[in-house]
């Protein structure tokens, strides 16, 4: 049975523990991560630091979507890290903004709506390539220098996360008043401090140890030459933001049975970019993993984003020698299980259920994103196969069924959409040398789709008017009957009234 979502009621009841907690615990969370998405993209920990606090805070307040977290993210990361490489720091800075700015006009645009179109297997494919990148980003924590470790610190630090996994496991069996997240990390915590326990620690990566984030104007050439250079990285830029937010939004409303607005949350976006490439963060986008850990934390409201950004920033004012202590083992835990918890699992119990074409977009999505570590690529490539695939099955369908009357006309009823996939088909289905003289093409039960079906259509009649034969074409939309060249002659208006085909209003805020 479909479920029914409704738009999210921003006077609901808020849970003032279960937001200010899980904020905290998102907060925690997103800082090394933070820290290793700004070193993927070489550049300074800080600037990873500063967008995930301007990206946090601003969605957490005019995003379209409730308990979703945002932040800097290695799919943004990937992107800029040639920019950053070849042309510096303050060409990201700048080339940010820009993707802020693209992605505001697509929510005022109303592009948000366009993710419908992403299918279900393509939702299923990311959704399991990015769990999957999550754990396997985990590995890195288990290594020094380069080398895995061994020894007992390996075993310490396996224990350690063994330790948080459990606790995050069990301990919504007894009580879900506090997050189990937080509580592991603060367990572990204080096992480590308590014993003097020498494992890896969040300051083992880098010092996170700042001010409030800087503001300025990102110093580069205001010319055509520097639009040149960061216009391709932001358009790129924007759109992984966009999908990757989008798919999100839509993950956390399945969750949560309700209905955030996509169009919202692409203007937030975008004015979370803008202030971040302002303010001397890299950029970013929604977080599925950190989403995951706040809403299965309990919280629903803006109040968690809004704490996981501040906190984040007294954190990096004011607390990162104690953050900074943190053991990495218990963030991994964590990680590990939002991976678990991400993971479509029931994708395998419908594997025998779904059309192979299903399966393989769904397998292909995964391995693309886990080959190329983009996911606005992998989402677009499913998208696009999908769409080939429906082409593909929509045209095989095309039929006709064909009778002769008591007069001795010919009437072809035709069956299935007429569209450029289905108009080679479509033609086979006639034989005008051998028709009668009257020939009726009835259209009730298809559609004609685009410009190709017209001109097949256009084609077709002069075939039979060469041939001295009289064709009827019955029940056509108005639209096409203004796009057939010899409509006045052809088309048959008065058996029945013709249908109006009418496209659905779009009522996504």
């Amino acid at each position: 049975m479909k479920k029914k979502y409704q738009l999210f009621d921003l006077s609901q009841k808020v849970d003032y523990q279960k937001e200010l907690l899980s904020g905290l615990t998102v907060a925690l969370a997103l800082i090394p991560e933070a820290v290793a998405f700004a070193m993927i993209a070489g550049l300074h920990p800080l600037t990873g630091l500063y967008a995930a606090f301007m990206m946090g805070i601003v969605t957490a307040i005019l995003g379209g979507r409730p308990g979703m977290i945002s932040g800097a993210t290695g799919a943004v990361a990937v992107v800029i890290v040639e920019l950053a490489l070849h042309h510096g720091v303050e060409y990201v800075f700048a080339a940010v903004v820009l993707a802020g700015i693209f992605q505001i006009g697509a929510g005022l645009f109303r592009l948000g709506k366009f993710m419908r179109l992403v299918p279900h297997p393509v939702i299923f494919g990311f959704v399991n390539g990015l769990a999957i990148i999550i754990f396997t980003a985990q590995f890195d924590h288990f290594k020094q220098d380069g080398q895995w470790m061994i020894g007992s610190e390996m075993w310490m630090m396996l224990g350690l996360t063994v330790l948080s996994m459990l606790i995050i496991w069990l301990l919504p069996k007894l009580t879900r008043a506090i997050p189990s997240s937080l509580v592991a990390i603060l367990a572990v915590f204080g096992i480590v401090s308590a014993f003097g326990i020498d494992t890896k620690t969040v300051g083992d990566i880098s010092s996170i140890q700042g001010s409030f984030p800087p503001f300025h104007i990102p110093e580069v050439p205001f010319s055509l030459k520097t639009l040149e250079i960061i216009l391709p990285y932001a358009g790129v830029v924007a759109a992984v933001g966009l999908i990757e937010s989008l798919l999100t939004l839509n993950i956390i409303d399945e969750i949560t049975e309700s209905r955030g607005s996509g169009n919202r949350e692409a203007v937030a976006q975008g004015t979370a970019n803008i202030l971040s490439g302002l303010f001397s963060g890299m950029g970013g986008c929604a977080m599925l993993g950190q989403s995951l850990i706040n809403i299965s934390s309990g919280a629903r409201a803006r109040l968690s984003g809004i704490t996981a950004a501040v906190m984040l920033l007294i954190f990096i004012m004011f607390g990162a020698g104690l953050i900074e202590q943190l053991p990495i083992a218990a963030l991994a835990g964590v990680m590990f299980m939002v991976a678990i918890g991400t993971f479509e699992w029931a994708s395998f119990t419908v594997f025998n259920k779904m059309p192979k074409s299903d399966i393989f977009v769904m397998v292909l999505v995964t391995v693309v994103t886990l080959v190329l570590h983009n996911l606005a690529l992998a989402v677009v490539v499913g998208v696009i196969i999908s769409a080939l695939v429906f082409a593909w099955d929509s045209a095989v369908r095309i039929r006709a069924r064909k009778h002769i009357d008591e007069n001795g006309h010919k009437h072809y009823e035709i069956y299935g959409p007429l569209f450029f996939g289905s108009v080679a088909t479509f033609n086979e289905k006639f034989d005008v040398q051998n028709d009668p003289e009257v020939v009726i093409i009835d259209f009730a039960e298809s559609r004609v789709v685009d410009m190709s079906a017209i001109e097949a259509l256009n084609k077709l009649t002069e075939r039979y008017q060469k041939a001295n034969k009289e064709v009827h074409l019955k029940h056509l939309s108005e639209d096409c009957r203004k796009l057939l060249a010899n409509a006045d002659k052809v088309v048959d208006v008065n058996v029945i009234e013709d249908p109006s085909y009418k496209l659905l209003v779009d009522d996504v805020k």
